[in-house]
């Protein structure tokens, strides 16, 4: 499908089965503003139902990822305006950076190319995978302008980095590079810039090559297992089980097993299930 000037912020190109989103603000390091988050609505609701589109790579145009909530609309023009209408950026805002992102029913990879600021943190830890470049600049600079961190940065950092390094940063505004984002675990990897594409690439196709199905629940039984108690969870994750083998229309598990038991083809840490 074509998404070619469909969006004002943000681009959209699908290319052998991944879906390339990116934000598409340069000239304002691709900061979060009112328009761009609704438009990143209908983008993920629009390429969750592209069939062409098989995983989704987030990234952002020139040389940031996004520098966060963009200062001036956000606090001077949404501070003006009536109640009403803060509450619908506020949602819009939270709707596609973690409600849509973080349960999307498409592999997810955040691609890291620069500066990552701020509000970017959360559709930053809301998608399943995360490839940051070397020279990516992170931090959270919300205390140098006399606010705490917004929407769910907190949170985000909470869930992915450890207390002491997560306050750390919180509490100085510090910025840090993409090989210590990968080694606090913010993101799994970091690689030279010159690398960033063809990394994303290789991960991508790792996952076009797993059963769609049983990714899908396999990571959003993940991410509900964090919240829910041990008994919780066996129910949770029995039920995921059962709605993969429903669902599957490959019939992965069979599948699966007969190249294990039968064909003797896989052999875990070596070769693995091939579609």
């Amino acid at each position: 499908m074509n998404y070619e000037g469909r969006w004002k912020t943000v681009k959209v190109a699908v290319e052998a089965g991944i879906a390339w989103v990116t934000l598409n603000r340069p000239e304002k390091r691709n900061a979060m503003s009112p328009t761009l988050n609704r438009e990143m609505i209908d983008v993920l609701e629009t390429v969750e139902l592209d069939p062409e589109a098989q995983v989704l790579v987030l990234t952002g145009e020139g040389e940031s990822w996004t520098a966060g909530m963009d200062l001036k609309e956000y606090f001077r023009e949404v501070d003006a305006s009536p109640d009403v209408m803060q509450e619908r950026i506020r949602r819009d805002a939270s709707r596609w950076q973690w409600q849509l992102l973080r349960m999307y029913s498409k592999p997810t990879i955040a691609m890291v190319n620069g500066w990552c600021f701020g509000g970017g943190f959360s559709p930053l830890v809301a998608c399943d995978l995360a490839i940051a470049a070397d020279e990516a600049v992170f931090g959270l600079s919300e205390i140098n302008w006399g606010i705490p961190p917004g929407n769910l940065v907190s949170k985000a950092m909470a869930d992915t980095v450890g207390h002491r390094e997560a306050l750390y940063y919180i509490m100085t505004g510090d910025t840090f590079t993409g090989q210590q984002a990968a080694k606090m675990g913010l993101v799994n990897k970091s690689v030279p810039r010159a690398e960033l594409r063809e990394a994303t690439l290789a991960l991508a196709a790792k996952l076009l090559d797993k059963n769609p199905v049983v990714l899908r629940n396999a990571k959003h039984g993940f991410k509900r297992s964090r919240e829910l108690t041990w008994e919780q969870n066996e129910d949770y994750l029995y039920a995921k089980l059962d709605q993969a083998n429903y669902r599957d229309r490959e019939g992965g598990r069979a599948k699966g097993l007969k190249q294990f038991l039968d064909d003797k083809s896989i052999k875990p840490g070596l070769q693995a299930y091939k579609r």
